[in-house]
């Protein structure tokens, strides 16, 4: 277990217990106790001598300089000045417990931290601080348990938004629906903001669209250039497929938010509102950039963005590009499925029916490859394979004379015929392969008798199919 697992506990509401420390005693104190500690001097038990003096009946002060010695993550002292301050107290100073216990979260002593935060809510039983840092070690255990003691501090201070607490717990320890429960019974006008923004993220991670907007929006009429509300604003908006907003508070994200760092994530948000905005040309923009981003850190983040450059290039019907990519896509894939092998032929499919001539059968042959080496790497989509390269073979000779197609309609007869019960894609593949076949050999080869044997069994599957009907009546 990592030390940082606590980290967050100590530091959670640390600003706001120096504050008030600090009001309460000699505010110039503390200043310039953090000034020294921040000056890491040689001698600083020895700057601290006076200091200590002239404060060790206050222990609100001791407290205080406490933290400033914590902040700098140096527990010894941190803790030294937390017991000076209970002696100070007579035991009787809760900030001093909650310091000792944010001492042990920090040391990774979940189990000591939170003693220490119990005997500072048998201290003082209405300091919600302590309440709250309980409950985040204990989270760890139990995030159920956690919020029992929140509850605890319900009935303490009724003022307090527990519920928006508990929504908290359960939101750091990844129980979202527990979260937004904990969230809705919450007054939205009396959170915090980080508390907002979980509320939204935790509806966006249960993709319930519209209600991380609503909290987003809500959010963002109390602090209009906060980042985290801008950003789910436009992630929900694009999710909703509201385009024209998405774009509007990407804007806002990107433009007119106070310390937005940028992940490539935005980017390929961003990317992803432009292409429901009909603007390819520019989500390849940001689609590129996001490939550019730091914590593009692995492959599975790297083929997803460049399968969606290479959407956005078949998008403007640019079919080299959209290909090149998509095949940096497959080769960034351990394995890549079925479905993604047959993406890659209906592309060079698509490509070539933009094209003419030996372009055009270049582009085909592709497709046939690629349909070929699907058979290949997945029986179970012989199938499929097999019927897409009769039909890319009957572009490849559309008037039958070279017989292109007959092997793979063959073969689909071959592995569909015999199924006594067929489902309607089976039959309609089977239909296709005996019309292709019943034309090939009354045509093509003047063989009527082959003809008729192909004609026969569309009757069976297709009755009142007039073309094997008409083969049957000929002589």
């Amino acid at each position: 277990m990592k030390a940082i697992k606590y980290l967050f506990t100590a530091a959670l509401l640390a600003g706001f217990s120096t504050a008030a420390l600090a009001q309460d005693g000699s505010k110039a104190d503390v200043d310039a106790v953090k000034k020294i500690i921040s000056n890491k001097p040689a001698d600083l038990d020895k700057q601290m001598k006076p200091f200590y003096k002239a404060n060790k009946k206050n222990a609100d002060n001791l407290v205080a300089f406490g933290r400033e010695f914590l902040n700098v993550k140096d527990t010894a002292n941190a803790k030294v000045y937390a017991e000076y301050a209970l002696q100070a107290s007579k035991n009787k100073c809760a900030p001093a417990f909650i310091l000792l216990g944010d001492i042990e979260a920090i040391s990774d002593n979940g189990g000591g931290a939170a003693a220490q935060y119990e005997q500072a809510i048998y201290v003082d039983p209405k300091n919600p601080d302590a309440y709250y840092k309980y409950a985040n070690v204990y989270r760890k255990i139990s995030p159920a348990g956690a919020v029992a003691k929140l509850n605890e501090l319900r009935q303490q201070r009724p003022d307090i938004a527990v519920d928006a607490l508990a929504g908290r717990i359960y939101y750091m320890s990844n129980e979202f629906d527990k979260a937004l429960a904990a969230y809705d019974k919450a007054d939205m006008s009396k959170m915090e903001e980080r508390d907002l923004s979980d509320y939204a993220m935790s509806a966006f991670f249960k993709q319930k669209y519209d209600k991380a907007l609503e909290v987003a929006k809500f959010g963002l009429s109390k602090n209009p250039r906060h980042a985290a509300f801008n950003r789910l604003a436009f992630f929900n908006s694009t999710e909703l497929k509201n385009f024209d907003d998405a774009l509007m508070y990407a804007d806002a994200l990107f433009n007119k938010s106070d310390s937005a760092k940028f992940s490539y994530y935005d980017y390929t948000y961003y990317g992803n509102a432009l292409i429901g905005a009909k603007q390819p040309q520019k989500a390849i923009e940001m689609y590129e950039l996001a490939l550019k981003q730091e914590d593009m850190d692995n492959k599975a983040k790297r083929a997803g963005v460049v399968k969606q450059l290479s959407d956005a290039y078949r998008d403007m019907d640019d079919f080299p590009n959209a290909i090149k990519h998509y095949k940096d896509y497959l080769a960034s894939m351990d394995k890549p499925t079925a479905n993604d092998l047959a993406a890659l032929a209906s592309l060079h499919m698509q490509h070539g029916s933009t094209l003419k001539d030996n372009e055009q059968t270049e582009a085909f042959k592709m497709a046939d490859e690629t349909y070929a080496d699907l058979a290949q790497k997945y029986e179970n989509a012989a199938e499929y394979a097999t019927f897409m390269r009769a039909r890319v073979n009957g572009q490849l000779d559309p008037d039958q004379s070279k017989g292109l197609a007959k092997p793979f309609y063959e073969k689909l007869v071959e592995l569909i015929g015999p199924k006594t019960d067929l489902d309607n894609t089976e039959k309609a593949r089977l239909k296709e392969s005996y019309h292709y076949l019943i034309s090939y050999y009354f045509i093509q080869k003047d063989d009527k008798e082959t003809a008729k044997e192909y004609a026969a069994k569309m009757l069976v599957i297709d009755p009142e199919n007039q073309i094997a009907t008409q083969v049957m009546g000929t002589k």
